[in-house]
């Protein structure tokens, strides 16, 4: 069974930086695919950013160029790194495992962690 457990999360000012980390346990983080998702309240939940198996990553326009999604395997984890940060940033986010690149996009295949509040804020 793939848990995942997210932190890092917290409260930064505009313009600041944050660095969410996404731990493995009960499978190679390298032998599955990972998404960021985040959610505010009463919103559905938005896919950030994904990286697959072979390293390739993706990312929802708001954030090309802010965001940078990699992995460690030593470490078993993969990280968001999170920078320029805006009020609109502010959410939950979670990392969610999948079996299959088509899952990466399906909220309702795979693993989900118990989230991290990132809260941009001056």
């Amino acid at each position: 069974q793939v848990q995942l457990a997210e932190s890092g999360g917290g409260l930064v000012k505009p313009g600041g930086s944050l660095r969410l980390s996404c731990v493995a346990s009960g499978t190679r983080i390298r032998d599955v695919h990972i998404s960021w998702y985040r959610q505010v309240p009463d919103n559905q939940r938005e896919l950030v950013a994904t990286i697959s198996r072979a390293t390739i990553t993706s990312y929802v326009d708001s954030v090309k160029g802010r965001f940078t999604i990699s992995r460690d395997d030593a470490k078993n984890t993969v990280y968001l790194q999170m920078n320029n940060l805006r009020p609109e940033d502010t959410a939950v986010y979670y990392c969610k495992s999948a079996p299959t690149i088509a899952a990466m996009t399906r909220p309702d295949l795979g693993s989900w962690g118990q989230g991290t509040q990132v809260t941009v804020s001056s």
